[in-house]
């Protein structure tokens, strides 16, 4: 198949509607809109979630918490993620993305779900109590970033 060959598959599209072309054309005069009301009107019809003046739905349902604007999101990797890289490597929050383990620098943080058996440096913004011993444990070292 070349380029000059291509073509759209039977009935994938059609013409657009010509409205306002004169009486004959069973699209004039009101150009389908039917006789003056809110839908005929430049600009008229509702909102989307209109419920025809009843209580919409999202009024309806309570209000709950509250969101802190202040909240750091953090990425999360697990220790056991951290033995795709060579003993005695650095870990950085850069490397991490390159690996593919977060995909953000911004926070990352280190759990401790999982075994390290290689000793490794490891740069994160925090980590976890039992991730901390754990890398200790195989002969590494932690940096805060």
């Amino acid at each position: 198949m070349k380029l000059h060959e291509l073509k759209p598959v039977e009935g994938a599209r059609h013409s657009k509607k010509r409205v306002g072309r004169g009486t004959g054309s069973g699209t004039g005069k009101t150009s389908g809109r039917g006789h003056k009301g809110q839908n005929a009107r430049s600009g008229g019809g509702v909102r989307p979630a209109f419920e025809g003046g009843q209580t919409p739905l999202f009024k309806r349902i309570p209000k709950r918490g509250f969101t802190n604007i202040n909240r750091k999101e953090y990425e999360i990797v697990n220790i056991e993620a951290l033995n795709s890289f060579d003993e005695g490597a650095k870990v950085t929050p850069e490397k991490l993305v390159k690996a593919g383990l977060v995909k953000e620098t911004k926070n990352v943080k280190v759990l401790g779900n999982g075994k390290l058996e290689k000793n490794l440096t490891v740069c994160a913004h925090k980590f976890s109590k039992s991730a901390e011993k754990s890398i200790v444990e195989a002969g590494g070292k932690i940096e805060v970033i």
